[in-house]
Order: structure tokens, then sequence, then C-alpha cells
């Protein structure tokens, strides 16, 4: 499903989008300095999309199977409340947070790259991919960015939900 694609009815429900980070946010690689610091790179237009998509009144939270710093860094700059760290069950950490909301995972965009978020992304109300996501997770989603991970395809998916929502002018209007 393409940008076009995404219905208009599916994406007014969104009221949450959960992120996976190691190959979403980032393109997936984990750089190590020589005191053993962990070095992750993020895109600055994904943080763009995700400060859009909350404007639009769009829950943006975290969840990865990996525990850092760095994305907790991340996450605050981008006033990301929820991150959920060190979990390989994506869909029931998603689960969690929908029931502390008094969500369904209909309400929910799902967004992940590989095998330990394809049951998150099959049971969310639309499953988002990157480019270069495992094929299973290309033919589960519901859309395919047409960017990689970390570069740029986050951003492209919030600018796909808000086209949806007919909110992507307005918002991006707010900038001029």
């Amino acid at each position: 499903m393409n940008p076009a694609e995404l219905t208009k009815t599916r994406a007014r429900a969104i009221k949450l989008l959960g992120l996976d980070v190691d190959g979403v946010l980032t393109d997936g690689r984990i750089l190590y300095g020589n005191d053993g610091e962990e070095l992750k790179a993020f895109n600055i237009k994904d943080g763009l999309g995700i400060k859009l998509l909350q404007r639009a009144g769009v829950e943006v939270i975290i969840i990865t199977g990996r525990t850092s710093n760095i994305v907790e860094r991340r996450a605050r700059e981008l006033g990301i409340e929820k991150i959920v760290q060190g979990r390989e069950d994506k869909l029931t950490a998603l689960k969690e947070v929908c029931g502390d909301r008094g969500l369904s995972l209909d309400e929910c965009a799902y967004m992940g790259d590989d095998l330990p978020d394809l049951a998150a992304v099959n049971a969310a109300g639309i499953g988002l991919t990157v480019a270069d996501a495992s094929p299973a997770l290309i033919y589960a989603a519901d859309w395919c960015a047409s960017r990689r991970g970390g570069e740029g395809a986050v951003r492209e998916a919030c600018e796909a939900l808000l086209e949806a929502r007919d909110q992507r002018a307005a918002l991006e209007g707010s900038f001029l």
C-alpha cells in the first residue's frame, strides 16, 4: 500500500504511532567507540515528521529490543514520553501501552523493520515498514516507505499518515 492508498478512515483512527529504533529510526548499524560507548545516527528529517504527527494529536512511542541512553536522549529531544526498551516482544509491549491509554490496536500504527516487529506490524491498525525491511515485513505491512531505515523512512510514514488524515498541508503551512 502506498501513501495514496492509506484509507482516510483507518488513518483518522490512529491515535498512537509505535516505532522501532534500530533499522527504523537508524540505519541499523551500531557503532562502538574505543572506550566502549555506543553510537547511533538519527535522521533529523524523521524528527520533524514525528513533531508534525505529534502536532496532529498522534502520540509517538518507541518500542525497542535494545537498551540505550542514546535512545532516551533522542526521545527527550523529540518530546516522546513513552519509551519501552529491552523488549523483543514488540506486540506485547504495544498491547500494554495501548491498555494503559485505553486504546485498541486499531487506533495504533506500528513501524518496524525485522522479524521481532512482525507481530506488531500485523496486529496494528496500520502496519508500516521501511524499504530495506525483511521480506516478511514488506509482505505483511499495509504500507512500505520508499526510503530505508535511518534515511527518512519515518518522515515519509508520518507524512503519509498526515496526508491520509487531510492534515499535511495545514501542518506544513504552519512553518510558512
